[in-house]
């Protein structure tokens, strides 16, 4: 049974990442029908083509390999100086850029000729190679909100999991307590396993962060806690102590080796599934793509770990990047696990939510041959021709892009080594979840 819900999972990440990949290039097909470029495929996926229709100028179809999508526009690239494709030339640098020419006249038509891709002013461009990420984000923060507003995330609660019967700073650890330490404050004051509290000095409290924010600054002082208990409520008055604890940064997470002195009560929340406001919601997408962007930046310097679990004895990391392969086994692991449906339906939401806001993310990076490297032709092709205007310059013309794919071409083959490097890590060493 658990073979087939691992399957399942697969199949229904598979889904997800079609439906993605589609939901993208269709921000860049309807952007370019929108401003009369001509686009004759739009296509899902890799490889042969499984299934294919024409309509209209456009032949929409899927392709057998599920790892990306293109819409082909026509004049990508403008033509060479003379106004006429170049002739092949020897110099491989050289030659790049004319393969690249040819390619974006190909299937040229009567009439095609005001239809060009390059021929829109920088703006359209703009639009139409933004429009592609952009649905991903779309689709990101759709899933996001609609996930943490119905159904909600997962953190610490005001529910008691543990009270500690010592004083232990949280800089030693989890260690067991030993002769001679002092009772907790908790623990002195009668609060177990269990309870909820739901008052602070008699005011109400229904928050973790609100919570943890009062204890932390009552720090030496009696306090009253509300508690409910068995369906009963009662208040318990314990003294806080002042203790080195962990400091926390602006959205209540703990911070790693960093210590402050604070008030302490001595118990550990539960963690729960909670609903969020939709500020809270829109916040917690903020985080998301903040540490997306850390994510992002981070890339080369996980190079070695991901090396060493690929091809050494090397753990690899919960946050270790993932490709299309390591995700789906996720998908698959996530429909298998022991948890109510609705959890395991949000975790796949989540993992979904999350390959779009990736997908953004990384084809905004300003790099051909990625929509951002696109994007950053057309602004300084923009900032050129402001500039001759304003000084009364010549019109410079078109910015050639096509200059740039030498480099498109280096970038492209680091990102197939990364992929390779990631895919062989998601093979032989996954990121497991519990």
């Amino acid at each position: 049974m658990t073979t087939l819900m691992t399957i399942l999972g697969i199949v229904i990440f598979v889904i997800g990442l079609l439906f993605s990949i589609a939901w993208h290039e269709l921000g860049h097909l309807s952007t370019a029908k929108l401003f009369g470029i001509r686009v004759p495929q739009y296509m899902v996926g890799f490889g042969p083509t499984i299934f294919s229709r024409k309509k209209g100028d456009t032949e929409y179809g899927i392709k057998a390999i599920p790892l990306g999508g293109y819409i082909r526009m026509i004049g990508m690239f403008p033509p060479g100086p003379d106004g006429k494709l170049e002739a092949r030339s020897t110099s491989p640098w050289r030659g790049m850029i004319e393969d690249a020419r040819s390619a974006a006249f190909e299937e040229l038509q009567p009439g095609d000729e005001k239809r060009l891709f390059y021929t829109r002013k920088p703006w359209k461009r703009v639009i139409v190679m933004f429009a592609g990420p952009f649905m991903n984000l779309i689709l990101a923060v759709a899933i996001f909100l609609g996930v943490l507003t119905t159904f909600g995330w997962n953190q610490q609660t005001n529910t008691v999991s543990k009270v500690s019967d010592c004083i232990v700073a949280q800089k030693d650890g989890n260690r067991d307590c030993k002769k001679g330490d002092e009772p907790s404050p908790g623990a002195l004051a009668g609060l177990k396993a269990g309870d909820k509290i739901v008052g602070f000095n008699g005011q109400p409290i229904d928050k973790w962060s609100v919570l943890q924010s009062q204890i932390r600054s009552h720090a030496d002082q009696k306090v009253t806690l509300t508690v409910e208990r068995d369906g009963k409520r009662l208040d318990l008055h314990p003294k806080l102590v002042e203790k080195k604890v962990n400091a926390v940064n602006g959205r209540g997470d703990y911070v790693n080796d960093k210590y402050v002195d604070a008030g302490f009560l001595g118990f550990t929340p539960a963690s729960g599934i909670v609903k969020q406001s939709f500020g809270e919601s829109v916040d917690r997408m903020g985080y998301m793509m903040e540490d997306g962007v850390h994510a992002m930046i981070a890339l080369p310097s996980e190079i070695p770990d991901l090396w060493d679990a690929a091809f050494g004895d090397g753990e690899r990391k919960p946050d270790s990047p993932m490709g299309v392969v390591g995700a789906a086994r996720v998908g698959g692991d996530v429909i298998a696990l022991d948890i109510p449906p609705e959890n395991r339906i949000a975790m796949m939401l989540f993992l979904v939510a999350g390959f779009n806001l990736s997908l953004f993310l990384f084809n905004m990076l300003p790099l051909l041959p990625l929509d951002g490297g696109h994007i950053a032709g057309a602004l300084w092709e923009s900032v050129r021709r402001t500039f001759a205007r304003v000084f009364k310059r010549p019109d410079p013309g078109p910015f050639d892009v096509a200059k740039l794919m030498p480099v498109a071409y280096v970038v492209a083959g680091i990102f197939i080594c990364f992929t390779v490097l990631v895919l062989i890590a998601d093979v032989v060493n996954p990121v497991k979840i519990s």
